[in-house]
């Protein structure tokens, strides 16, 4: 098995460990729903899953369609690890400080508590960025083009999952949320 292969399958593991580890354990103690079935989280998932996919196979491949060596194999493998170390802790860091309020999707009907504190003091949305730091990970890990263009077209989808979010939170929380958002960054900045 190929070193980079290694890296994203363990990196897997690990990343959606935490998530489906979060949604059994949440389901089971709310006894509800935690997944909204809207067309953004829909859409996005199964992004998430071709992205994964293409990128444990461009990992596999000898010769991978769309590799720009810009970095030689060890700085991209540091660099590439670098990031996926920041989306696994930042990752935790949000399922943990998101508490019950933790959702995949929007779900109109379930009220839950506007989260400001830990990681959220930070960013509004720390799981999305973890994602993106995924997509920079594994594109620079495989130094790909077609990943590079496709981290594009995740953040797109991203994007509009978090405006579906943010106008679901300015329902439920309309003051509250306003000011949060005056205070702290969509992703970082």
């Amino acid at each position: 098995m190929k070193e980079a292969t290694l890296v994203i399958l363990v990196h897997q593991l690990l990343y959606q460990g935490m998530f489906f580890a979060k949604n059994a354990l949440l389901r089971r103690k709310l006894g509800k729903p935690i997944r909204g079935y809207n067309p953004e989280a829909s859409l996005s998932i199964a992004f998430f899953a071709l992205f994964i996919g293409l990128s444990i196979w461009l990992a596999q491949a000898d010769a991978p369609p769309g590799s720009y060596p810009v970095l030689n194999a060890d700085l991209a493998l540091l660099v590439g690890l670098a990031l996926l170390g920041a989306n696994l802790l930042i990752g935790l860091a949000s399922l943990r400080d998101l508490g019950d309020s933790w959702r995949v999707g929007v779900i109109e009907e379930q009220q839950t508590a506007l989260v400001e504190s830990g990681i959220y003091g930070f960013s509004r949305n720390p799981y999305f960025v973890a994602y993106l730091l995924l997509f920079a990970g594994y594109t620079v890990l495989l130094q790909s083009g077609i990943l590079l263009v496709l981290s594009a077209v995740g953040f797109m989808l991203i994007h509009l999952m978090i405006l579906r979010e943010e106008k679901h939170l300015v329902t439920l929380h309309p003051q509250d949320y306003q000011a949060y958002c005056q205070r702290v960054p969509r992703y970082l900045f």
